[in-house]
């Protein structure tokens, strides 16, 4: 009888073992979308460690996601606490945290913090310490310069947008990242009304309104210059639509040419090639009727498009490495708020990547638009992301586009366009 208690206590404790000393990893580290989870789960990682046996690119790749986490949660001490760990940030972390400096900025909070945090990485950019590669120089000078204007700092405010604007790779050009020249333009301005220079901020945000460089955020600041230039804000409202309405008309006669008529159920969606040479890639092989596609949402449940019929479809394809792809989605969000009691759908399509790495990233993103998979890529062979396919109440494909527009207005302009156009030709009423 002893024997088999010894046994007992002998494997239970094994078992506990077993339990206890799970592998903690870094891919598990990155699903975690809560950071005080996040935290927690990297204490852990410590703990279960030999004393100085963690890998220093996972332990530095830990500390380096925590600082972002905790600043873009606002909590600048636990933000400060892992900053004085040293981490080295890897491009993509690089990126991260200039998207988190931007919003401070932007939306006026912590402003010291983001003027320092600005300023060192600029000087880490400069003495080689941080590898760029992405541009981030260019929008870091940005912030540091709006910052500094906040903070009343005027001549290094207007130095630093100054270099900003110097920058010769042309990024705010390139349509990649979200709204790249609209926050440029609006920052730019901003530190020029701060400076008293508010006539040309004004007529600098007047040609961005109609050439549809811009954004929700720059119109509130086009009011607060307006009021200063004219000392009221009568008539403001009226210029900015007619500005914005100049900007729409010319983007719904551009998307009009591209329409595509007759009945086409299936179709392969082809784009010219980028080295300009002339020939036409192939973009996607829709080779079924959509009718016959079932897809799933993050909650694994069916997606029947036939349930659809009827309605206009908006499908776009994307992933969460596809920087441009997510930059589309703040348009995307208005056109779905716009027709939401409409005979209409927007879905966004996510290719490659498992359930747990998608969820995260709606998650953390506070992506509101309905996410539904094709992981293995076989309902419709994407060969390059961002693309968009409409499809009519019949199930006709009217329009398909690649690429990102370049600003939250301009996307929401051509998509708005695209399915205005549909609703037009094929008699779609409201409910």
């Amino acid at each position: 009888m002893k024997k088999l208690i010894v046994l007992l206590l002998l494997s239970s404790t094994a078992f506990a073992q077993q339990q206890t000393e799970r592998k903690l990893t870094l891919e598990d580290f990155n699903l975690i979308a809560d950071i005080g989870e996040q935290e927690k789960y990297y204490n852990e990682m410590i703990r279960q460690s030999l004393p100085g046996k963690m890998k220093p690119e996972t332990d530095n790749e830990c500390r380096s996601q925590l600082a972002i986490g905790w600043l873009t949660k606002g909590n600048i001490g636990r933000y400060e606490y892992y900053m004085r760990t040293n981490p080295r940030f890897s491009v993509i972390r690089l990126v991260d945290l200039t998207y988190t400096l931007e919003y401070l900025v932007d939306e006026n909070k912590h402003i010291k913090v983001v003027e320092q945090a600005s300023r060192e990485l600029l000087e880490k950019l400069e003495k080689g310490e941080l590898s760029d590669g992405v541009s981030r120089t260019q929008v870091l000078l940005e912030v540091n310069a709006l910052a500094n204007a906040k903070l009343g700092n005027m001549d290094l405010a207007m130095r630093n947008i100054a270099k900003s604007g110097e920058q010769t790779d042309n990024a705010r050009e390139m349509k990649y990242f979200k709204d790249s020249k609209s926050k440029y333009l609006t920052r730019y301005c901003l530190i020029l009304s701060a400076a008293g220079e508010n006539k040309g901020a004004l007529d600098t945000l007047t040609k961005a309104l109609r050439n549809a460089d811009s954004n929700p955020k720059m119109v509130s600041v086009y009011k607060d210059i307006y009021k200063k230039v004219h000392g009221n804000t009568n008539g403001v409202d009226e210029l900015v639509k007619s500005l914005q309405d100049e900007a729409y008309q010319k983007y719904y006669q551009e998307v009009e040419k591209t329409y595509i008529a007759g009945e086409m159920k299936t179709i392969k969606g082809v784009f010219p090639s980028p080295d300009g040479g002339g020939e036409q890639l192939t973009l996607f092989d829709a080779d079924k009727p959509v009718k016959d596609i079932v897809l799933t949402n993050l909650a694994e449940r069916e997606v029947k498009f036939a349930d659809h019929a009827g309605k206009i479809l908006v499908l776009d394809f994307w992933s969460t490495g596809c920087t441009p792809c997510v930059a589309a989605f703040s348009g995307f969000e208005r056109v779905v708020a716009d027709y939401k009691n409409e005979p209409f759908n927007l879905y966004v399509v996510n290719l490659f990547e498992d359930l747990p790495t998608v969820k995260v990233f709606v998650a953390r993103r506070g992506i509101t638009l309905d996410v539904l998979r094709d992981e293995p890529n076989t309902a419709f062979n994407i060969n390059g992301t961002p693309t968009k396919i409409i499809y009519d109440p019949m199930g006709n494909i009217r329009f398909y586009a690649v690429g990102y527009a370049g600003s939250t207005d301009r996307e929401y302009y051509k998509l708005k366009a695209m399915v205005e156009i549909v609703k037009a030709r094929n008699g779609v009423a409201k409910n």
